[in-house]
């Protein structure tokens, strides 16, 4: 019997990515960019955000990645009264056996989406940090190891407050990347009730990859070489954000390597062995957007964390080579 490559090739990795991008897009009307960061996040073993209003397709995306992935799915609907137990698990006392035995939650799922996840308490919300950062969660004192691949898509509608808890900064930083799917065009929405008119093509959808490749192709984005220029680039991209007078909370290290490792996997899916000074320029909003606090005073004088990252990418000078 022959072992397993450890890591595929590049092109055998643009090619799952165009296959699940193409199955995807039967359910997802005109949202290639947001499938691709998704597909980023997944072949970085992050996590996403998806910040948007009600009825733009979130639970869908998340549906239809799962379905072309052949990996379990489950939805978590986050309300104030939802414990930590509800996500991870509890261990249940069975009196024929005389003991505890543990009873997953829907974190033991290959993609889980947790919906409105500002609508949980700060204690439900703290469940999902071991998750997403170890990819184990701890119940009764036992680790549980979470099975692999394992991405998180959480959303929040960022237009309403009343009943919800903000994420803390920390549990921000966690996320590696967040989208914003946005209304369709008219052609779209044509197209998307087109597509419509009879039965849902979410119903029909069918996996197109095997799902278990995942870890493997995320070894495959070590492939892509970035030049020592952009990585000085990083850096000093770092250091501006955080020298920024505007920034209460700026750039971490967890951060510089999101925003190095979403390159890769970019280049990757272009089909590129190397990163391009574009692709961080590109990937900037979506990795950092969320990561920045702006101070109090320069938030009354109506700036955001986009504008302050949009002038200090203008500012801070890419390679040319």
């Amino acid at each position: 019997m022959t072992t397993p490559a450890l890591t595929a090739d590049l092109p055998t990795l643009t090619t799952f990515a165009e296959r699940v991008r193409t199955n995807i897009e039967q359910v997802i009307v005109g949202k290639r960019a947001a499938i691709d960061l998704l597909l980023v996040a997944l072949l970085c073993g992050g996590h996403v955000l998806i910040e948007d209003v009600p009825g733009v397709g979130k639970t869908m995306l998340a549906r239809a990645l799962a379905v072309s992935l052949g990996l379990s799915f489950r939805r978590v609907q986050c309300t104030p009264d939802l414990l930590p137990n509800d996500l991870t698990g509890v261990s249940v006392y069975r009196p024929h056996e005389a003991r505890f035995v543990f009873q997953p939650g829907p974190l033991f799922s290959h993609v889980v989406l947790v919906d409105e996840i500002n609508r949980a308490t700060p204690r439900t919300q703290s469940a999902l940090l071991e998750a997403m950062g170890e990819g184990q969660v701890s119940v009764d004192g036992v680790t549980h190891v979470l099975p692999q691949p394992f991405l998180v898509l959480a959303t929040q509608n960022p237009v309403e407050f009343e009943g919800t808890f903000p994420l803390p900064e920390a549990q921000l930083d966690r996320f590696f990347l967040r989208i914003r799917l946005g209304y369709p065009s008219p052609a779209e929405e044509v197209q998307m009730l087109t597509a419509l008119a009879g039965e849902h093509p979410i119903t029909n959808l069918t996996a197109v990859v095997a799902g278990e490749q995942v870890p493997t192709l995320q070894r495959a984005i070590y492939q892509v070489r970035v030049a020592p220029s952009l990585r000085e680039y990083l850096v000093r991209l770092a250091q501006a954000l955080r020298a920024h007078p505007d920034l209460a909370l700026a750039m971490s290290p967890r951060a510089t390597l999101a925003l190095f490792r979403a390159g890769q996997a970019w280049a990757a899916l272009a089909g590129r062995d190397y990163v391009l000074p574009d692709d961080y320029k590109a990937l900037a909003g979506p990795v950092l957007g969320h990561r920045l606090l702006v101070r109090p005073a320069a938030a009354l004088r109506g700036r955001t964390a986009e504008d302050v990252l949009a002038e200090v990418v203008a500012r801070v000078e890419l390679p040319l080579e």
